[in-house]
């Protein structure tokens, strides 16, 4: 049994990773190809593009880099073609998988989705390419199942992968000693993965952990990015990064920056008091806005359909913005149990762990039935 999966960014490896060693266990001599990073790789994957070369943010970025997209589209097709697998798994990466789609299909190769796009969000017209191209479409959020079925599409349900993920992560048992760490308590700042937006965001974090001299400010590093790149976005304003250990930080710190999502979730579900921040380009943000249909960006506020963690986003991404945010984060008593009674509100809504195996389960049923 063959299975191409493709992923383009690091929150899509985490995810993808954890559905092989699933689909492993009820499929131990399956063949996995893959579009990732390192954690698919070391689940068994061999990985033949790793997602830093695809790292592509916002609609100026994309058109100043469309040769090097176009050439991956081809690659992929032809990776593809090569592989002639039983089965193509997308995973997320919405801009680049909806274009694979209908050339998997014309090569009669079935198709599934994990991680569905969130189309609800924006360009919602991309579900006749889900309706026509997509043979298993499984999502994460609670109400993605009935949102496509309103637009034709049979979607499954299966809970959030995160949950597996945090419950089988080996946290360190004394961070701050292992990080020689002094006691001042943490500000944790995740200003994302790719390099545009921490060059937007990380300075301006950065400004406003400044204020909080009685903290000590790690930045969570994103794989691919060179320590150098963070020291150089700095630009002398103090900071030190850690890297690959994203969640025992969260667990660790006080309070945290954290750029618009997965981490949102990922913060809420270590509960860890938080503000969101967003900034794009000019171009980006004014295209973005046009075309985003939503109440908010944070994964957090979408889910429980209220606004808990506060959102900065383009103008009010300012340094003043969010240190008077993080102010209450810190020292409002009330504000921080009103942060943790909704966090728990989150955790209940999402259910518990499983989703992986469940995701796995689908995967290999609707293989045997080909």
């Amino acid at each position: 049994m063959k299975i191409y999966l493709i992923a383009g960014e690091a929150s899509g490896d985490l995810h993808a990773a954890n559905l092989i060693l699933a689909f492993k266990k009820l499929h131990p001599d399956a063949e996995f190809r893959a579009w990732g990073g390192d954690l698919m790789a070391a689940a068994g994957a061999e990985v033949v593009k790793h997602y830093r070369e695809l790292a592509f943010m916002g609609f100026a970025e994309v058109v100043r880099n469309l040769p090097a997209i176009l050439g991956n589209l081809q690659f992929c097709k032809d990776d593809i073609r090569a592989f002639a697998p039983d089965l193509v798994v997308f995973i997320d990466y919405p801009g680049f998988n909806l274009r694979i789609a209908p050339f998997v299909k014309s090569l009669g190769i079935q198709t599934a989705y994990y991680i569905s796009p969130q189309l609800w969000a924006w360009k919602a017209g991309r579900v006749k390419i889900i309706r026509a191209h997509i043979d298993l479409m499984i999502c994460i959020l609670p109400f993605e199942e009935a949102w496509f079925a309103q637009h034709g599409v049979k979607a499954h349900y299966v809970g959030h992968p995160l949950l597996d993920a945090l419950a089988k992560y080996p946290f360190q048992t004394d961070f701050k000693a292992a990080h020689q760490l002094d006691e001042r308590p943490i500000l944790a700042l995740l200003p994302g993965s790719r390099k545009q937006e921490i060059r937007l965001k990380l300075p301006i974090m950065l400004a406003a952990a400044s204020r909080f001299t009685g903290h000590q400010v790690l930045v969570a590093a994103a794989p691919g990015q060179e320590d150098s790149f963070y020291t150089e976005v700095a630009a002398g304003k103090e900071m030190r990064t850690v890297r690959n250990q994203t969640y025992d930080l969260l667990r660790n710190a006080e309070a945290a920056m954290v750029t618009s999502g997965t981490a949102t979730l990922e913060t809420a579900l270590l509960s860890c008091p938080e503000l969101v921040a967003y900034k794009g380009s000019r171009i980006s943000y004014a295209i973005g806005r046009q075309l985003v249909k939503v109440k908010y960006i944070s994964l957090v506020n979408l889910i429980l359909d209220r606004l808990l963690v506060r959102e900065f986003i383009q103008n009010d991404c300012t340094a003043e913005k969010l240190a008077n945010e993080t102010e209450q984060l810190l020292h409002n008593t009330a504000y921080r149990q009103q942060l943790n009674t909704g966090y728990k509100e989150l955790q209940q809504t999402l259910g518990g762990a499983g989703a992986s195996a469940r995701a796995a389960a689908l995967l290999s049923n609707f293989i045997k039935a080909l």
